[in-house]
């Protein structure tokens, strides 16, 4: 930071404050979204809820602007942060659960795992996705596709409360009595009129489920994804599913049966007993496939259904919302991700629709997806000279897509800095403008997906 005055200002306001030439700049700068080479004016550790809302005054003052990160998982949309702090959350990271009322409480910072497994104790959960290392208050703000997300509609939709620190620097609690616009805003809007410091959210009564995935060599891709899409398209709200492909590396550190293959599977969870969720399953099992994991599970053991790897990676990838897929839609998909293609790009199509394709006149910003699938392309970026390369592979598969296509995106899951508008209704994208220029006014906050 050129500015010493405002190095000042923001080491006064904060205790743990990183610039560039400092030590340990580097390792505070690092997110999940790894290969960025993003290079922020300053890296602050807020210790409390006033202290961050300090230092966002204090940002303000000197005419920098602030983003809050927690686990970082989509810092790729960032280009350039170099007139801006990040906050990193990490130590908010304090929660709570009431069992009696079904309710958690937690710090910006919380992640999944920590809760998942305390709530699973006490024959509760939350409506969490596909990895346990995710911020629980990120996933939220986003919106939130968990494996339940059929049956319930998106994780937004269970927030019952939240403070955040405003881009003037103050506190404010919101709920439905409370700042209902900001309440509002907060579940699915993007974090984009306050920076969550705690969130309260309703658990579900879930002990266990019936869940795991199926998987066969990639060379029978096109027969499984038909049979997929056929079954998906009428499958019951109770179950939500992925299909998958996966291209492994040989490397010693991939398990077996994994190491060095490229498989499809189909991974899932049915909020059923045995016996209905065999029956519901039944179609895809006719396939025959070489490893069949489902079976009754804690909800503690949910998150980790997908066989993908922990920690931080680099890669790039795009997503988008799609309508119902035909034969058709198979063979184009396969022209870019099939067994035969040689790429590093692996492919995900969520199934959406059941509640989650309703919309929810009580809910948040984002209250519903539209569309009956979301087809998510990603691949690794080890050597930063190849990002172009993937980026263009996961541009192409989602092309090829185009004509089922309304041009809508979940956000959460668009890694690249597109047009928000496409993430959320015309009506709801409108009210987000008008809250962000009442809230807002000298854009002191910073997203990833911002709404101008």
């Amino acid at each position: 930071m050129s500015n010493q005055s405002a190095a000042a200002s923001l080491r006064k306001a904060a205790t743990s404050v990183f610039l560039p030439e400092d030590e340990g700049y580097e390792e505070a700068n690092t997110t999940w979204s790894l290969g960025l080479g993003l290079r922020p004016a300053a890296v602050v550790y807020p210790e409390s809820a006033d202290e961050l809302g300090a230092v966002v005054r204090t940002a303000a003052d000197e005419g920098l602007r602030v983003t809050p990160l927690g686990t970082g998982h989509n810092s790729f949309p960032f280009a350039d942060l170099d007139d801006t702090v990040v906050v990193r959350t990490s130590r908010l990271g304090q929660f709570s659960i009431d069992a009696e009322k079904r309710r958690a409480r937690v710090g910006a910072g919380t992640h999944w795992a920590p809760v998942v497994e305390v709530a699973g104790g006490m024959g509760l959960a939350g409506m969490h996705g596909t990895a346990g290392d995710v911020s629980i208050a990120g996933y939220h703000v986003g919106g939130g596709l968990s494996w339940v997300g059929r049956r319930h509609g998106l994780a937004s939709s269970q927030v019952t409360a939240a403070e955040l620190v405003l881009p003037d620097g103050s506190l404010v609690r919101v709920d439905a009595d409370h700042e209902p616009d900001l309440f509002w805003a907060v579940r699915g809007g993007g974090g984009n009129l306050g920076i969550v410091t705690a969130l309260e959210f309703g658990l579900l009564d879930q002990p266990d489920v019936y869940g795991g995935f199926l998987a066969w060599d990639l060379t029978r891709a096109p027969e499984v994804l038909t049979r997929w899409l056929e079954w998906s398209a009428t499958a019951p709200d109770d179950v939500t599913t992925i299909y998958h492909h996966f291209r492994f590396p040989p490397a010693p550190e991939v398990p077996e049966p994994f190491r060095g293959r490229k498989l499809a599977l189909i991974s899932g969870v049915a909020l059923a007993d045995g016996a209905r969720a065999e029956r519901i399953l039944a179609p895809l099992r006719e396939l025959k496939p070489e490893l069949d994991t489902f079976g009754g599970l804690p909800s503690t053991a949910v998150s980790r259904i997908i066989p993908q790897p922990d920690g931080p990676l680099p890669v790039a990838g795009a997503s988008g919302l799609f309508d119902a897929l035909d034969a058709s839609a198979v063979d184009k998909l396969m022209a870019v991700v099939g067994a035969d293609v040689p790429s590093s790009l692996g492919m995900e199509l969520r199934q959406l629709g059941g509640a989650l394709g309703r919309p929810d006149p009580d809910g948040g910003a984002l209250n519903y997806l539209d569309g009956q699938y979301m087809l998510f392309g990603v691949g690794p970026v080890f050597d930063p000279a190849h990002r172009p390369g993937v980026q263009a592979q996961a541009d192409q598969l989602l092309d090829s897509l185009s004509e089922y296509s309304r041009g809508r995106k979940y956000l959460s899951f668009d890694l690249q800095d597109s047009d928000p508008s496409r993430g959320y209704d015309a009506a709801a994208y409108e009210r987000l403008v008008a809250l962000r220029r009442r809230v807002d006014p000298n854009g002191v906050l910073r997203t990833n997906h911002e709404i101008r």
